[in-house]
């Protein structure tokens, strides 16, 4: 890994290289009141959702599957009013990784993750944020565009966007400024139906996206949920993908990602960050 990381950074700062976030660069996010970590992977969200508690095994094997139950029984709100007071009410530490990127000011992130730290290291910086939506009438596309000044957010049109501000990618939605979520099965139904369809990303991304490698950090490849997400999102890229980083890759994982022309890596987040906090100071 580390012979890489010189390519990774300048690949990030000259934004030919796309950062890839899942739910593991969230790993070392702590809860401000009583320390807990914060509910990212599937299984700690479903116990979060569950107060606590497994459910039966059949759920327990996907969150979107637990989100279905839960929204079956008691209403879609339910799912969603879960996911804003975790993720848009609850007071969280950074994630060192959000921090890193946050100094580089990526032009281009996809985050599948739903909170806010993403948006956070960009408050300041005017940008698109492009939201993940499902199951909504009156439109054709199943995505919301905002533009933030520095200060504030404002919804706009494909039209409306500025091809040169930074894009921020959050597929699987985000409670800020507006909670919009994909989590359950019938919203992943519908997104990735209209994702393949090619109705799921803004036309500036179908541009900007075409040629670009990504580096997959904190993502796992085991779930056909996941797979098909990325697979279509990162559309148009170059021959070869790109990278993915991960600790214990599953032969399963090797296989998809060598279809997809990626590179495994084997190695943590924890290592990543040191190796750029070491290149970071040989240059100074």
């Amino acid at each position: 890994m580390i012979e890489r990381v010189g390519e990774w950074i300048k690949g990030i700062a000259d934004g030919t290289l796309v950062p890839y976030l899942g739910p593991g660069v969230l790993a070392d996010v702590r809860a401000t009141v009583d320390g807990r970590p914060i509910p990212a992977d599937s299984d700690s969200l479903i116990l979060a959702m569950n107060n606590g508690k497994p459910m039966a095994a059949k759920l327990m094997y996907e969150f979107p599957r637990a989100a279905m139950n839960v929204e079956l029984k008691r209403g879609r709100s339910a799912v969603n009013k879960f996911l804003v007071r975790t993720y848009g009410e609850t007071s969280w530490t950074r994630a060192a990784l959000h921090d890193w990127l946050a100094t580089i000011k990526p032009a281009y992130v996809i985050d599948i993750n739903r909170d806010t730290q993403l948006q956070d290291g960009y408050a300041g910086t005017p940008h698109t944020l492009v939201v993940g939506i499902s199951r909504i009438g009156g439109t054709d596309y199943r995505f919301k565009l905002f533009a933030r000044d520095g200060t504030t957010y404002s919804e706009v049109t494909p039209a409306m966007v500025d091809p040169a501000l930074p894009v921020l990618f959050k597929p699987m939605g985000t409670p800020r400024p507006q909670p919009h979520f994909i989590a359950s099965d019938a919203d992943y139904v519908d997104y990735i139906t209209e994702l393949m369809g090619g109705f799921a990303v803004p036309t500036t991304v179908k541009t900007l996206r075409v040629g670009k490698r990504y580096l997959f950090l904190g993502m796992r490849f085991n779930r056909d949920t996941e797979r098909m997400v990325m697979s279509d999102l990162i559309h148009g890229s170059a021959r070869s993908a790109g990278w993915a980083l991960i600790e214990q890759p599953t032969d399963k994982e090797r296989r998809f990602l060598a279809r997809m022309g990626i590179e495994v890596v084997t190695g943590r987040l924890d290592e990543l960050l040191a190796a750029v906090q070491a290149a970071t100071k040989a240059r100074a």
